[in-house]
């Protein structure tokens, strides 16, 4: 069987998976440990070729159709020690073919304001107000949809995420009161109200996302911060004035590759000659691959990661300086396990708002990209962006870990 021949090529560091398919014959693909390995049962035919086509696809539909069962483990323990043994390469040449044709296709065809409101809305506003308490179930409290920032393994995500405030929070610098403050793709509005509070500064938050600026204006009553923050359902090219600082966290991988140059320009035009921006954003360590298939039709229409090649040559077009950029490696895999284990100890809850398909989908998000990060090629970018060396808090990172 060829899927079993692949298989047994991918697991070969003393680790392995018992293979069945669908008429019941086992396959012995590497070196299984235990009495109880691993083992991946298949429950159609059309597997054995479907697997082997394009498996980045149909791996995951599988799943989420319950037609490909794991036994004595968790969907992310499997997919953890199947990219333990993949690292950053492809499960089959046929497979990149197949995503890189698919992004092609993409990158020709237009797409407009409308196209990414649709595009942002698919993920945040899904389902309205059943959509809305998802989120509830598996985020920390502030609502934080980003990668967390783990000083230590047994800090709570509430913690981890206050992290990556405070951490944002210094780099932009000295922030007064009065200070005017942009964030672009503001979520849930958790860095506007941790900046409004912290710092006594003016906010405005913008997004695509109806549901995401209701909640917004609904919570900065409740703070009794509206006299200090605003929201406005707004797309990052409509903005107008001037800022005295700049946040774009976890929203870059919206603004598709293609925009990269006009967000960047945007950026400079309203940000003040000594403005700071930090732009907080997953990226890959690699060179620019197409992008995962499920993700994109599944849960992040249009969609993309940036690279940092493509970031670097953008920020000197724009007339940007890239004065700082960090990279945080094995932040994010923890994030999203948190977040999947309070999504899997709710996942009735979930059932009940959406369909079991649509739990056995989320779990395969979250459980693969948190195997992603920890694994292949995925980190998250931290740049700050400033017009002139004039704007930098000090010509020493003194400030950032004081």
């Amino acid at each position: 069987m060829l899927l079993a021949k692949i298989l047994s090529k991918i697991f070969k560091k003393e680790s392995g998976i018992v293979l069945i398919d669908y008429s019941g014959q086992k396959y012995i693909c590497g070196k299984p440990k235990g009495d109880n390995p691993i083992t991946l049962k298949l429950s159609k035919k059309n597997l054995n070729w479907k697997l082997i086509l394009n498996p980045d696809l149909n791996f995951p539909v599988a799943y989420m159709n319950g037609d490909i069962i794991i036994e004595n483990a968790s969907l992310l323990e499997f997919l953890n020690l199947l990219f333990k043994n993949l690292g950053n390469n492809e499960i089959t040449r046929t497979s990149y073919f197949l995503k890189k044709i698919s992004s092609l296709f993409k990158n020709l065809t237009p797409k407009s304001l409308s196209k990414a409101k649709s595009s942002v809305q698919y993920h945040y506003d899904m389902g309205g107000e059943k959509g809305e308490k998802l989120y509830d179930l598996f985020l920390s409290k502030d609502r934080f949809y980003s990668c967390a920032y783990w000083k230590s393994d047994d800090e709570t995500l509430e913690q981890a995420q206050q992290n990556k405030v405070n951490h944002i929070i210094k780099k932009l610098g000295n922030i007064k009161p009065g200070s005017r403050v942009i964030d672009l793709g503001c979520g849930w509005g958790g860095m506007a109200f941790e900046l409004a509070k912290k710092k006594g500064c003016e906010v405005t938050g913008i997004s695509l996302s109806k549901n995401q600026i209701e909640y917004c204006k609904r919570k900065a009553k409740e703070l009794n911060l509206d006299n200090q923050v605003t929201f406005e359902l707004k797309d990052f090219r409509d903005v107008k004035g001037k800022y005295d600082y700049v946040t774009s966290i976890g929203a870059w991988e919206h603004f598709l590759k293609r925009n990269y140059l006009t967000a960047l320009r945007k950026i400079y035009e309203i940000m003040s000659d000594k403005g700071v921006c930090i732009l907080h954003t997953i990226g890959s360590i690699l060179p620019p691959q197409p992008n995962a298939p499920f993700i994109q039709r599944y849960i992040f229409p249009d969609g993309e990661i940036p690279h940092e090649s493509d970031m670097a040559k953008n920020i000197e077009k724009s007339g940007l300086i890239m004065s700082d950029r960090e990279t945080l490696i094995r932040h994010y895999d923890k994030t999203l396990e948190a977040w999947l284990n309070r999504f899997l100890k709710n996942k009735h809850i979930v059932k009940d708002l959406f369909d079991q398909k649509f739990v056995k989908m989320w779990e395969f998000y979250l459980a693969s990209c948190s195997a992603a990060f920890k694994y292949r090629d995925l980190v998250v970018f931290q740049y700050q962006l400033v017009k002139n060396f004039d704007a930098i808090p000090s010509n020493r990172r003194d400030y950032i870990y004081s």
